[in-house]
């Protein structure tokens, strides 16, 4: 199992970026693909991005598209998503998650979960 930890979370305004990371807990982080959920107030988790368990392979959700950029170093047991030109429709709570699934982008395909970090985009 892994335990993923989030940081990097903040107050930001519109057009600007941040970094946030996952660091996972476990021998095992390097098995499991690692994702990016967030939870907007009053919204139901969203999918944000993924990356694969030796980052060949990595999927963005739509509204994320162009501007978030997920990546890992498995030597450091680490997950980060680059946030860029942040727009105030980005705030919402941010989780880091593990799947042992193969192209996983629903909220039930990860079996391990973060505590969540904010992030706040003013405009």
């Amino acid at each position: 199992q892994v335990q993923p930890v989030e940081s990097g979370g903040g107050l930001v305004q519109a057009g600007g970026s941040l970094r946030l990371s996952c660091a996972a807990s476990g021998r095992t982080f390097s098995y499991y693909t690692m994702g990016w959920f967030r939870r907007a107030p009053g919204k139901e988790r969203e999918f944000v991005a993924a990356i694969t368990s030796n980052g060949s392979r990595i999927y963005n959700g739509d509204s994320v598209k162009g501007r978030f950029t997920i990546a890992r170093d498995n030597a450091k047991n680490l997950a980060t998503l680059q946030m860029n030109s942040l727009k105030p429709e980005d705030t919402a709570v941010y989780y880091c998650a593990g799947s042992s699934r193969a192209v996983p982008t629903l909220p039930k395909d990860y079996n391990y979960w973060g505590q969540g970090t904010q992030v706040t985009v003013s405009s």
